[in-house]
C-alpha cells in the first residue's frame, strides 16, 4: 500500500468524522428526526451533483434491487448512530462503532457461510470485554439517556455489519457514485413524510451546515471507496481507527467533551479484537 492510498483513507475517515460532528451540533438545535432527514437530503443533493459530473453507467436491475434493500439498514445504522452521538461523547460513540468489523466477520460466517475460526471467537471476546470496560461507568444508577446511547451505538454497529455484508454483493459491480447516491436519496425519500411532523424553521446557516455535512459525507465515502479500490481491506482496516483521534479532538474543541479513561482502555481491547479478525 503506497502513501497516496493511505492518505486517501485517512482523509475519508477525517471527513466522515467531521460530518458526524456537524450533525451532532445540529441535533442540539433541531428535532432528531428532522436532523436525520436533512443529513440524507443534503447528501442526496451532493451525490446527484457527483453523478451528473462523473456520468457513471446506469444501474442494472440487480443493482437497483440490491441498493434498495440496503436503504432500511442505512436508516437504522445512521439513525441509531446519530442518536448515540447526541447523548454520548463523540469519541465514545465512535469507539463502540469499532465493534462493526467483529460483527461483520461473525455475520459473514453465519450468513455467507464463511469459515468461523478461533480468531473470530477471540475477536468477539476482546470486543465484548472492551465494550464492558467502556460502558461500565454508564451502567451505574439505572437506565438513562447515556445507557440508551450505548445501546443505540451497539445497534448501529450490528446493522452496519449487516449493511456491509449486503454491500459486498454489489460493490464489485456498481460505480461508487451510484452506491453513494442510493444510500443518501433512498433514506431521504423514506424519512421525508415522518420528518415533516417535526419540522421547525431553519436559518440560512442551518441549511449551509446541513449542506456542508452532506458534502463531507459524500466526499468521505468517495475518498474511502477510492482507497479500498487500491489496497486490500485488511491493509486499510487499521486506518479506520484514526477516527478516534479525530473524534477526540473535535469532541474536546467543539463540544468540550472529555471522554472517560475507560473509553480509551475499552478502545484498546476492541481494536485488538478487530485486528484479530483482519489478520485471519
Amino acid at each position: 500500500m503506497n502513501l497516496n492510498t493511505a492518505l486517501r483513507a485517512v482523509l475519508g475517515i477525517a471527513l466522515l468524522t467531521a460530518m458526524d460532528a456537524v450533525i451532532k451540533a445540529q441535533m442540539q438545535q433541531h428535532p432528531f428526526l428532522m436532523a436525520l432527514f436533512m443529513r440524507f437530503a443534503a447528501g442526496a443533493v451532493c451525490a446527484i451533483i457527483v453523478v451528473a459530473v462523473l456520468r457513471p453507467a446506469k444501474p442494472t436491475r440487480a443493482s437497483l434491487i440490491g441498493n434498495s434493500v440496503r436503504v432500511p439498514l442505512v436508516i437504522v445504522t445512521a439513525g441509531s448512530f446519530f442518536y448515540s452521538i447526541s447523548v454520548l461523547p463523540l469519541a465514545e460513540a465512535l469507539t463502540l462503532s469499532f465493534l462493526a468489523p467483529v460483527f461483520v466477520a461473525l455475520l459473514g460466517a453465519l450468513i455467507l457461510k464463511e469459515r468461523l475460526d478461533g480468531r473470530i471467537l477471540q475477536a468477539l471476546g476482546f470486543g465484548f470485554a472492551g465494550m464492558l470496560v467502556m460502558v461500565w461507568p454508564r451502567l451505574q444508577g439505572g437506565v438513562t439517556g447515556a445507557e440508551l446511547g450505548v445501546a443505540a451505538a451497539l445497534v448501529s454497529a450490528v446493522s452496519y455489519a449487516f449493511n456491509l455484508i449486503l454491500l459486498r454483493r454489489i460493490a464489485v459491480k456498481e460505480h461508487p457514485a451510484i452506491i453513494v447516491l442510493f444510500q443518501n436519496a433512498g433514506p431521504a425519500l423514506c424519512l421525508a413524510w415522518p420528518a415533516s411532523f417535526f419540522f421547525v424553521p431553519m436559518s440560512g446557516g442551518d441549511l449551509l451546515a446541513y449542506l456542508g455535512a452532506g458534502a463531507l459525507g459524500v466526499a468521505g465515502h468517495l475518498s474511502l471507496t477510492s482507497a479500498f479500490a487500491r489496497a486490500p481491506a485488511s491493509r486499510l482496516a487499521p486506518i479506520e481507527y484514526t477516527a478516534l483521534v479525530w473524534a477526540s479532538l473535535l469532541g474536546w474543541f467543539v463540544f468540550g467533551e472529555a471522554p472517560l479513561w475507560t473509553t480509551y482502555a475499552g478502545a484498546v481491547l476492541i481494536v485488538a479484537g478487530a485486528f484479530a479478525v483482519s489478520r485471519r
